[in-house]
């Protein structure tokens, strides 16, 4: 058996190499298809520090990402057809900066993650889910009323958004931006679990009273992980609706939120690298079966189904049992 570390650096290396190799044979939409695979792990990775390392299932992190993809279509679409944005009692302006429109993005994630975990928190359970599922489809539904952003249409954006020094148009360099971002990611997400707040998460998803009997407060300690959890899926859909220079309302769909979940189960729940697998593999089960049938939702339920039985850990455990056996 494979130990973890290699494995994580096997899928490093894949995930630098496929692109490169598909830009030097002139091959766009594999760099492409790559990029998205990235920004699903991004978001997946967010809510692994909730699922995976807090314990909590939530059932509505979609309503993180769709936020993230509306606030950059709204931002661009205010710049793109000079309108301003807000005129009082401060003057606001849309934007194209990407770094400007992540920073709002993240602020305005963590603080809607803020208000749901206040409320969603004090339950636990099936509650929970639905409680978060169904703010995630309130969020759709306001969407699909909002007519002055395209309602149930949507809203498009001509020109992807500039960062500096690089031109975003060029698949390469936006899957380069892409990458990075997921990697600065996984090394806080690698460093926040080590850490002595980590290690307080995941020892109360397995006991609460052992927690507090410590000084911990239980749920200020969620809370916490909640908020960096949804700010990172927010973060992600911004990268989303940038790469398909178009935001609508199914982006905050609970079926995107199942999918998320599905992500960290195919990788492995609770591994660094588990959600990053798992979008891999969907995206190319989607590319490659999804071109033959429609029905490919079905060869994925085979694979889920049997991880589920036989894969304690998901592929990673599945890979690299040693590690697994001294968890």
């Amino acid at each position: 058996m494979i130990k973890e570390r290699h494995l994580n650096i096997f899928v490093l290396g894949l995930l630098i190499f496929v692109p490169i190799f598909a830009y030097w044979n002139d091959q766009p939409f594999t760099i492409t298809l790559m990029t998205r695979a990235v920004i699903f792990a991004i978001a997946a990775v967010g809510l692994n520090l909730a699922l995976g390392i807090g314990g909590f299932i939530s059932f509505g992190h979609a309503a993180f990402f769709g936020l993230g993809g509306y606030v950059m279509g709204i931002l661009a679409w205010h710049s793109q057809n000079y309108v301003t944005l807000v005129e009082w009692p401060i003057l606001i302006e849309g934007t194209k900066s990407m770094p400007i429109i992540w920073i709002i993005t993240i602020a305005a994630s963590a603080l809607l993650a803020a208000i749901i975990g206040m409320i969603s928190l004090k339950t636990t359970g099936v509650y929970f889910i639905m409680i978060t599922l169904a703010f995630a489809q309130m969020m759709y539904y306001f969407s699909t009323s909002w007519s002055a952003y395209g309602g149930e249409d949507g809203l498009s954006i001509y020109v992807r958004n500039n960062f500096p020094g690089l031109n975003t148009l060029d698949p390469i360099q936006f899957f380069s931006i892409c990458c990075v971002i997921l990697l600065i990611v996984l090394f806080f997400m690698g460093r926040l679990i080590k850490s002595p707040f980590g290690l307080a998460l995941n020892a109360s998803r397995q006991s609460r009273q052992r927690i507090e009997a410590v000084g911990f407060d239980f749920h200020k300690l969620q809370l916490t992980a909640f908020i960096l959890s949804g700010a990172i899926t927010g973060l992600s859909g911004a990268l989303f609706a940038d790469l398909n220079r178009f935001v609508s309302p199914s982006m905050f769909s609970w079926q995107l939120s199942g999918e998320f979940i599905v992500f960290i189960i195919i990788g492995g729940v609770g591994r660094l690298f588990g959600p990053v697998i798992g979008a891999l593999i969907f995206v190319w089960l989607e590319h490659l079966i999804g071109g033959i049938s429609d029905y490919w939702h079905i060869f994925l339920g085979f694979i889920l189904l049997a991880i589920v039985l036989f894969g304690k850990g998901g592929i990673i455990g599945l890979l690299c049992q040693e590690d697994a056996q001294h968890e």
